[in-house]
């Protein structure tokens, strides 16, 4: 019998981490390594560490209550305070790579998520804890097809564009246009399991109970299950999703959990 963990929005839980393999044959990690801000407790977080855990809140409560225009307004102002605020976002994330790799059970098979800085991966990674990214893998006999990083929301044409100032770019790096992540996900082929960070676009499986909002997903990857129907569709993203699991065809598609807040990961065995 082959036994795999799978985790997601780690979000900087390091002590998990380095537990979540425990009687595994491997791990599988599924983006947002990273912990920018924690919402449930405002003074964790990149963004804390560097402007103070009153930001921090002052930021958490706009979004809960979906105040975006205010947020960027907020956050241009607070920006100023840190002449360099990329740099040192990006000097950060290295900090919360290093302490997570370090700990990363192995073999590790991992992509990343909206809130990762893939272009820094390489100075972690290695033949042990591997990057995959529209690529396919076997493990236990079984072909595990990767997809990192997100699709990029699409406004309508005629939606007015905002005019509130707008915060200095953070180099996440981990986001593509429709087509390009569907290039990404078609890439794949047949698969036995479908590995990706957002979910697939099914309304029960993209919506969050605490933000009252569809989060973010892909229609690519429905249509890949529709296509190829795979044992296993498996992402995160979504922390509080309406609907943790469903099925299409025989496709169980599963939101393996927000492993910040459970510290457990979701067990495949067959």
């Amino acid at each position: 019998m082959t036994r795999i963990h799978v985790v997601s929005d780690i979000h900087g839980r390091a002590d998990a981490l380095a537990r979540a393999g425990d009687g595994a044959d491997a791990l599988v990690v599924l983006g947002d390594l990273l912990l920018y801000l924690d919402y449930a407790d405002p003074t964790q977080g990149i963004l804390a560490d560097l402007l103070g855990a009153q930001a921090g809140a002052e930021f958490a409560e706009l979004r809960r209550e979906h105040r975006f225009g205010d947020l960027r307004s907020v956050g241009t102002r607070l920006m100023t305070e840190i002449d360099d605020l990329p740099g040192a976002v990006t000097a950060a994330a290295r900090a919360q790579y290093a302490e997570l790799f370090d700990v990363m059970p192995t073999p590790a098979y991992c992509t990343y998520g909206n809130v990762d800085m893939p272009r820094l991966w390489p100075e972690f990674v290695d033949d042990k804890r591997r990057m995959l990214d529209a690529e396919v893998v076997e493990i236990g006999g079984w072909r595990f097809g990767f997809v990192g990083g997100w699709p990029r929301r699409v406004l309508p044409a005629a939606q007015p564009v905002t005019k509130a100032p707008r915060m200095p770019a953070i180099p996440f790096g981990a986001d593509f246009s429709p087509a390009e992540y569907a290039a990404k996900v078609a890439a794949l082929g047949p698969v036995d399991v479908l590995c990706s960070h957002v979910p697939p676009a099914v309304p029960e499986l993209r919506w969050d109970t605490v933000t009252r909002r569809p989060e973010v997903a892909s229609e690519a990857l429905l249509d890949a299950i529709r296509e190829h129907q795979p044992r296993y569709a498996l992402f995160g993203h979504v922390h509080q999703p309406l609907q943790r699991r469903l099925r299409i065809g025989r496709t169980e598609c599963v939101n393996v959990g927000h492993f910040r807040a459970t510290g457990e990961p979701f067990v495949l065995e067959w």
